[in-house]
């Protein structure tokens, strides 16, 4: 079975009841359902009430930090009180299109790094070109345990300094590009037991399926690619990375995250 760690029901065509089946089809046997505002967050959590295959978390992204206030905050404490929702985020820092300012990013980012760590729940970081100040910031804060770098586009250097810190590297689609090779490169570095997957739906298909709409079934296609990276058997990946996100999420994969 397969995990897929990162996917976006609310931007999908399909329904997510039909999305969660056709994942299962093809040997993805759970999603995280990743909220990127308050909005999201609340449909998240409202799909893994009611798909036991489906877990959710709930944050503000990076490029909604100037949304972020005492009403989002205290909106997200109670979102996150309910126990289907295993993650602090998709929180972060983007300066790449900085969409919003970046005292605002890093204030918000704070603000959900001290969430995660009072709640113990895993952090979901969005790191864009800013991978010092996110570094800074968790260090600053006292990150929690569980700390998940998702869709990881950084090099084999930076991977390195997420493994040392005992965190999750989660790679999506563009481990597949040829065009990528820092990041395959860092993929075939990071120890399968630190390593989870992910699609980030409807964004990044995996190669043949780039420039498509991406559904989470697709993590079997990047499985692939990371078992070849590393010169493991797929199934060995499937294994370990399902084994690392359950500890990542506190999944109990026995139906209900």
């Amino acid at each position: 079975m397969l995990v897929d760690t990162h996917c976006h029901l609310h931007l999908l065509e399909p329904a997510p009841d039909e999305v969660v089946a056709e994942a299962l089809a093809e040997g993805v046997g759970h999603l995280v359902d990743v909220g990127v505002d308050l909005p999201s967050s609340r449909l998240a959590v409202a799909n893994a009430a009611r798909l036991p295959q489906v877990s959710a978390t709930a944050g503000i992204h990076p490029h909604d930090a100037d949304t972020f206030d005492a009403a989002a905050l205290e909106e997200l404490c109670r979102l996150l009180a309910d126990p289907r929702v295993v993650g602090v985020g998709e929180t972060g820092l983007d300066y790449h299109y900085d969409n919003s300012p970046r005292d605002a990013q890093r204030a918000a980012f704070a603000a959900h790094v001290g969430l995660a760590r009072e709640l113990d729940k895993v952090l979901v970081v969005h790191c864009r070109e800013a991978f010092p100040d996110v570094l800074a910031i968790l260090d600053g804060e006292g990150a929690p345990p569980q700390v998940v770098f998702h869709c990881f586009a950084g090099d084999e250097r930076a991977a390195a300094r997420v493994v040392e810190a005992g965190w999750y590297v989660s790679f999506a689609g563009v481990v597949t590009f040829r065009n990528a090779p820092e990041v395959r490169a860092a993929c075939a570095a990071v120890p399968l037991d630190q390593l989870l997957l992910e699609t980030d739906s409807p964004f990044l298909s995996p190669h043949p399926y780039r420039g498509r709409p991406n559904r989470p079934g697709r993590v079997a296609v990047t499985a692939r690619t990371v078992a070849e990276l590393h010169g493991v058997p797929v199934e060995q990946v499937a294994e370990a990375t399902t084994a690392s996100a359950a500890r990542a999420f506190a999944l109990s994969l026995g139906g209900r995250g």
